[in-house]
């Protein structure tokens, strides 16, 4: 469930906007989403696992918030992260 460093190290290098970039809004966007996405295959398995479903919900709402407010500031990179993590508007 939690990221091996090695995949963090590759969303971050996907999605920085500089160099030295670790907590951009576009860098977190990925990192929540791959952990959704992870968590997404926990449940197939563990449909009971109520604790971890709370936990989901915080990395969705959280998501949520982000890409409101990537939106807001700049709607291009908005749609460019939708359009690379095969997100739905």
């Amino acid at each position: 469930m939690v990221l091996v460093k090695e995949q963090k190290a590759k969303l971050i290098d996907n999605f920085k906007v500089h160099s030295r970039d670790t907590g951009s809004a576009e860098v977190q966007i990925a990192i929540i989403t791959e952990r959704i996405n992870d968590l997404g295959e926990h449940f197939k398995s563990h449909k009971k696992d109520l604790h971890s479903r709370r936990g989901l919900l915080l990395l969705v709402s959280r998501r949520r918030r982000l890409l409101k407010y990537l939106k807001d500031k700049d709607m291009k990179k908005y749609e460019e992260i939708l359009g690379k993590l095969k997100l739905r508007k």
